[in-house]
């Protein structure tokens, strides 16, 4: 695999990624955006606005530039569904811009170490574990995911 190949399959597995959070925010049933776990902690609408929110932390201390016509999702905004994805879409975009100038460039991103591949491989992590944290708050709270979407999410090939 050539290089730009290469860059382009890691950009993808990112956007991949991202569709799969706003696919899981499409299947949490109305009121659930404020469930709890039986452990107490954030809501599921809190959980994704953390998402959201660390991303614009990476993009603050990598390129601030690309936080233009961002904005942290506050806690009392984080049962509005309509607002957390369209803030899960843009800072998805601005993540992927980050992604891109670092692969065409030096491969680092700014403030983490080693480089950006291993940066993508931290961001999937981390949202992938708060994923994992919203299902078994929905489960714990009497909303569990639908099986359709338990294994979609898991179905990058079509998402």
């Amino acid at each position: 695999m050539d290089s730009d190949a290469l860059r382009e399959s890691l950009l993808d597995t990112w956007r991949i990624h991202d569709r799969i959070n706003r696919y899981l925010l499409d299947a949490v049933e109305g009121d659930a955006l404020g469930a709890v776990s039986a452990s107490k902690g954030r809501t599921v609408g809190e959980q994704l606005a953390h998402v959201h929110n660390v991303r614009l932390m990476w993009l603050k201390a990598a390129a601030p530039e690309l936080l233009q016509g961002l904005a942290k999702v506050e806690k009392d905004a984080a049962a509005d569904r309509d607002g957390l994805c369209a803030a899960l879409e843009a800072s998805g975009t601005a993540v992927e811009a980050l992604l891109r100038r670092a692969l065409e460039g030096d491969g680092r991103i700014k403030g983490f170490k080693p480089h950006a591949s291993a940066f993508l491989g931290y961001l999937v992590s981390h949202e992938s574990h708060h994923r994992g944290q919203i299902a078994l708050t929905l489960k714990q709270a009497g909303h569990p995911l639908d099986r359709k979407t338990g294994y979609g999410i898991w179905e990058w090939g079509v998402r």
